[in-house]
């Protein structure tokens, strides 16, 4: 977003605590699971999820009032609300992100130190359904050299992500490796 200001953050809702560097209002809107409730019965979510034992969604005004200003909007969320998006919103880009390899997954979460043990494997468990849901979207950016990635997320928002579509090659042979709905999924 430092290299592309044209692209704002949207700001997810979440029933979870913050974790100790999160800010309100930048981060998330942090609410309680009865306001979410109350904001999802008033449709009030362009897609919404429940991740691990959290509700998570996206305010459907914001993402209005931004585009009826011709601003290009970012959204951090998991496959079940790309899914919503993409029924919603079926121009919008998606962009899977995947890790290099299941080891560097598990450092990842644990060199964030903001999760337990027991919620780092549980995530880990998760991880293979979570990430079988690539084939989904328009494209994958592999995180394994974090500025390559960062160059593959600018060419895609510039209209020149081509060469970075979901079911090229290497993607599917590193989701074979991830065993994650790989060459036959």
């Amino acid at each position: 977003m430092e290299r592309e200001p044209r692209i704002q953050f949207s700001v997810s809702y979440t029933t979870r605590h913050p974790r100790p560097n999160e800010i309100a209002g930048r981060d998330y809107h942090f609410v309680s699971q009865e306001r979410f409730q109350e904001m999802l019965a008033n449709h009030e979510f362009l897609e919404h999820a429940q991740v691990f034992d959290n509700c998570y969604g996206t305010g459907v005004r914001t993402v209005q009032e931004a585009l009826s200003n011709g601003e290009q909007l970012l959204l951090e969320i998991d496959w079940q609300g790309a899914r919503q998006v993409r029924l919603r919103i079926p121009e919008a880009v998606s962009i899977f992100i995947l890790p290099p390899s299941r080891e560097a997954l598990e450092q990842r979460l644990k060199g964030r130190s903001t999760d337990s043990d027991e919620v780092i494997q549980r995530r880990l468990r998760d991880a293979a359904e979570d990430l079988s849901h690539w084939r989904e979207f328009d494209y994958v950016v592999i995180n394994d050299q974090f500025e390559r990635a960062i160059q593959d997320l600018q060419a895609i928002v510039e209209n020149r992500g081509g060469h970075l579509g979901a079911a090229r090659p290497e993607v599917v042979q590193l989701a074979a490796r991830l065993a994650i709905g790989g060459a036959a999924g």
